[in-house]
């Protein structure tokens, strides 16, 4: 098998195994069924609200770092649960910090939505509240 065939053929097989590494993060974590869910959520007030450009790209730079970084502490929990079963403080800081990363993430991601659509929710609600429009 010449060379460049088999360097395609493990550039094939990880990006299979990045799609299993996304599919058991949504198949076994209950954070990542509730991003998924969230995000689910927002793209369908986005097209309700019929979001812009700009504003479909930050939900979607939003979307991807929560799970990318969802997904990055589903690993170092496996791998600090791999090396020791009893507490110690480096594993439980390793822990924190990588839930803490998706934390920070998350709210921020929560600011920007309220940025975005709350002017929206506001003006729909006004419409339908003020008499005769």
């Amino acid at each position: 098998m010449p060379m460049g065939n088999k360097k395609k053929n493990a550039l094939y097989k990880s990006f299979g195994y990045a799609l299993e590494g996304v599919a058991v993060g949504i198949r076994q974590e209950r954070n990542m069924k509730i991003h998924c869910a969230a995000a689910v959520l927002v793209v369908l007030a986005g097209i309700f609200f019929r979001l812009s450009a700009t504003e479909w790209c930050m939900c979607l730079i939003l979307f991807g770092l929560i799970l990318a970084l969802e997904l990055v502490n589903t690993a170092v929990e496996a791998v600090v649960d791999l090396v020791t079963e009893e507490y110690k403080p480096l594993a439980k800081r390793a822990k924190d910090t990588a839930a803490g990363a998706v934390f920070i993430a998350a709210v921020m991601a929560a600011i920007v939505g309220c940025i975005l659509f709350l002017p929206k929710i506001w003006t729909l609600f006004s419409a339908v509240m003020t008499p005769g429009a």
